[in-house]
C-alpha cells in the first residue's frame, strides 16, 4: 500500500502520534510497527500537529518565563534573556535559586565560547556556583582574565584569582590574573602598578575581551551587596560613597541609578577594567538572583552594562514590574 494512503488515514495518524509522544517510541520503531518508511512517519507526525490530533501546552509559570524573556529582551534591547523557572514544589530557597541561575549561566557560556575568545571573569558567590557546573569535557582554546584585582577580606573560594584559575582549568585555556588588591591606597599607587609589564599586559587584554561573566551587587533600596558587609571599605570611605547614592557594584566599580560610575574618589584608585572599556565588550553576561536586586539591575541596564541576563523568575518578574512589563499587561 502506498505511503500516501497511510498519511490520509486519521487512525494511522493517531496511532503514530500516540506511539511517538505517549509511548516514547522512536520514528524507526514506529515505521517498523506500521510497515511504512521513516519519512512517512515524519509526515504522519507533522499531520498530527497540523490537524490538532495532538497539541502542546506549556503550563504556567513556565509559559510566563518565556513571556518575561521576550518582554525584557525587547524593552532593553538585549541579546538574550534567560529566566529560570521556580521549583515545581514552589520552594524559594535562596541558595537553591542561586544555583539554578548559575547552572543556566554555565550552559550559556559553554554554548557561546569559541577558540581564541577572551573571557573576562568577576568575583562572587554566583560565579563560584557557575563554575561548579562547567563541563570539564568541553575543552576550548580560549583565554580567561580577571576583570579586577583581589579582595583581601574575601573568602578564597569566591576570590577572582581563584575563580579565573578554575574556569581556565575547566576549559583547558590560558589564565591571566591581576595579582594586586582591587582597592589601592591612592591614585598614584594605581598609576605605578599599571606601568608594571604584567599588569599593563592584562589591561591590553581588556580591550580585546569578547565576553564577560559576572554577578551584581545591590546597594538600593538596601545595601545587600557583599561589598557592603565585607571589611572592603572603611567607615569614612563608605560614608563618602553613600553621598553619591550607589545602586550597585560590578567589577568592584560602583554605579548610580543610571548605570554610570559613581564619581567618588574610589574610582581613581580601583584596579579594574574601566566602565567604558567594559561597555565595549560584545557579550556581557550578568547572572543574578533575588528580588532585592531589581532596582540595581534596572540601573545597570540603563547604563548598558549587560547584553545577556540570566535571572530567577521572581527577580525577572520584579524587574518587569518596575517598567510595567508584567505578563498579560
Amino acid at each position: 500500500m502506498k505511503s500516501e494512503v497511510f498519511i490520509r488515514s486519521r487512525c494511522t495518524v493517531l496511532r503514530a502520534a500516540n506511539m511517538y509522544y505517549i509511548e516514547g517510541c522512536s520514528q524507526k520503531d514506529i515505521a517498523e510497527r506500521l510497515g511504512v518508511s521513516v519519512p512517512t512517519v515524519s509526515r504522519l507526525l507533522k499531520r498530527a500537529k497540523e490537524e490538532g490530533v495532538i497539541s502542546f501546552i506549556i503550563p504556567s509559570p513556565y509559559r510566563e518565563c518565556l513571556t518575561l524573556e521576550k518582554k525584557l529582551r525587547e524593552h532593553y534591547g538585549l541579546e538574550e534573556v534567560i529566566v529560570v523557572p521556580p521549583e515545581p514544589d514552589g520552594g524559594r530557597d535562596a541558595q537553591a535559586v542561586k544555583r539554578a541561575v548559575a547552572l543556566e549561566g554555565a550552559r550559556y557560556i559553554q554554548r557561546i565560547i569559541r577558540p581564541k575568545d577572551i573571557l573576562g571573569v568577576a568575583w562572587g558567590g554566583t560565579m563560584y556556583e557557575l563554575i561548579q557546573y562547567l563541563n570539564p569535557c568541553q575543552r576550548t582554546d580560549a583565554t580567561f582574565v580577571t576583570l579586577h584585582g583581589s579582595i583581601i577580606s574575601c573568602s578564597d573560594k569566591f576570590e577572582v584569582n581563584t575563580l579565573v584559575r578554575r574556569i581556565a582549568m575547566a576549559f583547558g585555556g590560558r589564565q591571566y590574573a591581576l595579582a594586586a588588591p582591587g582597592l589601592l591606597e591612592s591614585a598614584e599607587q594605581l598609576a605605578m602598578l599599571r606601568r608594571q609589564p604584567e599588569i599593563a599586559h592584562i589591561f591590553s587584554l581588556f580591550e580585546r575581551i569578547t565576553a564577560s561573566v559576572s554577578g551584581i551587587g545591590s546597594f538600593y533600596p538596601e545595601p545587600t551587596s557583599p561589598l557592603s558587609r565585607l571589611p572592603y571599605l572603611s567607615e569614612a570611605e563608605y560614608a563618602a560613597l553613600a553621598e553619591h547614592r550607589p545602586y550597585g557594584d560590578l567589577m568592584l566599580r560602583f554605579f548610580d541609578e543610571n548605570g554610570e560610575e559613581c564619581a567618588s574618589e574610589l574610582a581613581g584608585r580601583t584596579l579594574a577594567i574601566g566602565m567604558d572599556t567594559y561597555r565595549r565588550i560584545p557579550h556581557k553576561l550578568i547572572a543574578a538572583s533575588g528580588v532585592e536586586k531589581a532596582h540595581t539591575l534596572r540601573a545597570a541596564l540603563r547604563g548598558r552594562l549587560a547584553d545577556v541576563l540570566v535571572l530567577d523568575y521572581d527577580l525577572a518578574d520584579a524587574l518587569a514590574r518596575l517598567d510595567g512589563l508584567c505578563p498579560g499587561d
